[in-house]
């Protein structure tokens, strides 16, 4: 696929990938849509200080670990369409319900819950993936992830034009905000109409069980166990950072700890309920994948994409008080990292199709961040402006070319369980985005970009030693078992005779 495809409407592959990106930047439209708007929401809600904000701005982001899990099981068992179209709608509420909240608590309970919206992201990765071959994919996951990502900084330029030029008054940023809610209702049902999970006469492979991946081997589970258990501590984490805020008690510290321990030890007693009674019938040598890919993975995205979550958070301060510039001159330069998801995701992509080894391209990637931040981190005032800008922007293409080549070797590892391998990397990202921005609290801005050098240079030796080529990466089909092969024959005949 070149860029000139991207303008082939009628191509039905294409129109599904448009669709896709859309609702992607839908989803980031309505999920980013409070910071553009937060000194006016304080201003107007005079009530409302930082902290209230700083305690929504987590709020925001707590349930996107958890909704990525349970998206990525809903999607390989219901499909792309009915998901998608059903996240959107129902994440409007939320969002019209934080529009025209006045009690502090109205205003904490729907940003929590609209935080989900993000697990969004994990739906698309394997509705493109059923639409294009392995030769392309990476491509096109790139197109998707950045052109949907994008959604974030349309959210920074128009929202505050739309809600204190074309609105107005008082409530104009409640109107603004409750726009975002509507848009995500409309989109919904379009997406719903005018959507398919799959090119005509293919069906959808699921699997057999959707409430825990299925893993190939003991050692495979053991892994599959311990690295769920850190999306639990991420939670824990950010529920500790809203007691420190002062927004809840001790006392519920301890109730939502629990809840939290309660949920992790479910989802491992899920975990032991699909996959035990599979590993002691024996798993066939030829439907076996290695799980360790999957750890390499989840690597790489709390690496690179809770790397950018992390530096977009701090990146205008850093540069207004390094730089002595103005709040606004800072804040321009810091959303250079938006636009660069425009191009830095899509070429991670096309670099993993044409480079003949996704392992080799991703390992490129995380080095490349590794040295970038570390150049981050050198930055003083005596740099000049130009070069330190020269050298972020060059930092994010990595960062964010990595996010795309992670999610270009994702849909190769096992087809049928996509949704929850895409969850799982996904969710990581987001913990990799609460554990560094808990770190900047305790360190320098200076220290902050060696502690985030680190992570990706320990994700960088976590590949190189585990990180295997996928099978398949470059062909026109991707690797299915035989078993899977009759699974996918049987539905396509199913889904003819349907038709019929």
């Amino acid at each position: 696929m070149t860029v000139t495809d991207l303008f082939k409407f009628k191509n039905e592959r294409i129109k599904m990938l448009h669709f896709a990106w859309f609702a992607f930047f839908v989803s980031f439209f309505a999920w980013y849509s409070m910071a553009p708007l937060a000194t006016t929401i304080m201003a107007d809600m005079n009530w409302l200080t930082p902290q209230h904000i700083a305690a929504l701005g987590i709020c925001n982001v707590v349930l996107t670990i958890p909704a990525r899990i349970i998206i990525g099981s809903l999607l390989d068992k219901y499909g792309p369409r009915v998901v998608y179209s059903g996240l959107l709608i129902l994440m409007s509420i939320p969002a019209i319900t934080f529009a025209f909240g006045d009690t502090w608590a109205q205003l904490m309970v729907s940003r929590l819950i609209l935080g989900s919206i993000g697990a969004s992201f994990v739906v698309g990765i394997r509705m493109v993936a059923e639409w294009f071959p392995p030769k392309s994919v990476g491509f096109a996951e790139g197109i998707y992830g950045g052109w949907g990502n994008f959604g974030s900084a349309a959210a920074a330029m128009l929202l505050p034009w739309f809600a204190l030029t074309i609105l107005g008054g008082d409530n104009g940023w409640r109107y603004a905000l409750a726009f975002t809610g509507v848009v995500c209702f409309v989109y919904g049902i379009i997406f719903y109409i005018f959507v398919r999970d799959t090119p005509k006469g293919k069906a959808l492979i699921k699997p057999k069980r959707a409430s825990a991946l299925e893993i190939s081997s003991w050692g495979d589970l053991i892994q599959l166990i311990a690295w769920t258990l850190p999306l639990g501590g991420a939670l824990a984490v950010s529920a500790w950072r809203l007691e420190g805020l002062g927004f809840i008690s001790e006392e519920a510290l301890y109730i939502i700890w629990t809840v939290i321990t309660l949920v992790v030890i479910y989802q491992v007693f899920n975990i032991l309920k699909v996959n035990v009674p599979r590993l002691k019938a024996g798993v066939p040598e030829e439907d076996k994948y290695k799980f360790k890919n999957v750890g390499a993975l989840n690597s790489t995205y709390f690496a690179n994409f809770g790397a950018e979550l992390a530096i977009v958070s701090m990146l205008p301060m850093f540069f207004q008080l390094t730089f002595s510039l103005t709040p606004a001159t800072a804040g321009l330069i810091a959303s250079s990292f938006a636009f660069v998801n425009l191009v830095a995701r899509p070429l991670g992509g096309v670099l993993s199709d044409r480079m003949g080894s996704r392992r080799k391209v991703m390992l490129v990637y995380m080095l490349g961040i590794s040295i970038g931040l570390i150049l981050m981190g050198l930055m003083d005032s005596s740099w000049p402006l130009v070069l330190a800008v020269a050298v972020t922007v060059l930092t994010s293409m990595f960062i964010q070319g990595a996010e795309g080549a992670t999610f270009a070797v994702i849909p190769m590892i096992k087809k049928r369980v996509t949704g929850q391998i895409a969850g799982m990397s996904g969710a990581y990202g987001n913990v990799g985005a609460t554990i560094y921005l808990t770190l900047f609290t305790f360190v320098s801005p200076q220290q902050f970009f060696f502690i985030l050098a680190s992570g990706a240079f320990v994700s960088f030796i976590v590949c190189y030693f585990t990180l295997e080529e996928p099978k398949n990466s470059f062909s026109e089909e991707y690797y299915l078992t035989d078993a899977e092969l009759k699974q996918q024959a049987d539905a396509d005949e199913a889904l003819q005779k349907q038709a019929l």
